[in-house]
């Protein structure tokens, strides 16, 4: 395909998936240009700083294992080492994972404050060996496994209702006081519906929010123009807007059905950096050419 029909196709597929046409700059939450895959964003009025793009660790995780576990701690740690060199410094993880200890490992060696840690709490009777009910608790015990004094940004881990915010209170005046104590930075949540999207956007304690989101509609709460208003909406109110399911959760096979949700991302402002479950370090390689050339194209 060429250049100009390549540029006019992924416009297009923007354009298609929204129904606006795309003539906004790239967005960051202090307005800045952005022109590399790693440069460093804020992340809403969190005060965290993180790499545009960040490594999720969960790929088809569920009772403690993914394909990021499965790989094994060798594999996993030239990972990891790969995209820290690269620049990334923001790690997606979470207990349903399996990843803390494998991240642990990973990461020794590197200044702490050289990387942000967002890990999550799977609050659901299903799921893992056994039933977490204490947020407390779960911290404690992450800061332990990931072997760090404090944890960057705790997220309650596949919001469904639409009234999370009262039937999972107790965890989030438990997160509240660990924020206010410094044990974390910040809270929020990852939403699995619409309706626990909307309930995202008119809860105040929701300082970060991660949301599926890509040009299709593939493995997110809705179709793009019903996601991505609220996600804009959520900025507007200055949370932190982490984008997921980037590439349909490794269905978009094709490198140019990749492109054409890296395009849709940077250019329809909704989200301040988004986390992509790389499994091999071509893969990281790959998407910051794709980014380079888009950023460069919208610049």
């Amino acid at each position: 395909m060429g250049v100009i029909k390549r540029r006019e196709f992924l416009k297009q597929v923007a354009v298609i998936s929204v129904g606006t046409t795309l003539t906004g700059k790239v967005h960051s939450f202090d307005e800045r240009p952005l022109s590399s895959p790693t440069q460093q964003v804020m992340l809403g009025k969190t005060g965290i700083k993180v790499s545009l793009v960040g490594l999720g660790t969960g790929m088809r995780g569920w009772m403690r294992r993914s394909n990021h576990t499965r790989m094994g701690y060798q594999a996993f740690e030239r990972l990891v080492k790969h995209a820290y060199e690269r620049g990334i410094n923001f790690f997606d993880t979470a207990d349903l994972y399996g990843t803390h200890p494998f991240l642990r490992d990973a990461l020794k060696g590197i200044p702490r404050e050289k990387y942000v840690i967002q890990t999550k709490i799977w609050f659901m009777p299903q799921g893992l060996p056994e039933p977490v009910t204490d947020a407390k608790a779960a911290v404690d015990r992450f800061r332990k496994e990931l072997d760090i004094d404090y944890i960057d940004i705790v997220l309650l881990h596949c919001t469904m209702s639409g009234k999370w915010t009262e039937e999972l209170r107790k965890m989030m005046d438990d997160l509240e006081e660990l924020k206010q104590k410094g044990v974390i930075k910040a809270h929020g949540t990852s939403s699995h519906s619409i309706a626990a999207l909307k309930a995202s956007l008119a809860s105040d304690w929701v300082d970060v929010q991660l949301a599926r989101v890509n040009h299709t509609g593939s493995r997110m709460d809705g179709m793009p123009e019903d996601v991505v208003p609220i996600l804009k909406a959520m900025q507007e109110k200055g949370k932190g807007v982490v984008g997921m399911k980037i590439f349909g959760e490794g269905t978009f096979q094709e490198p140019s059905q990749r492109e054409a949700s890296l395009w849709f991302v940077l250019t329809q402002k909704c989200v301040h950096t988004f986390i992509i479950g790389f499994e091999k370090p071509e893969q990281i390689d790959e998407t910051f050419k794709m980014m380079e050339a888009i950023l460069k194209e919208r610049s």
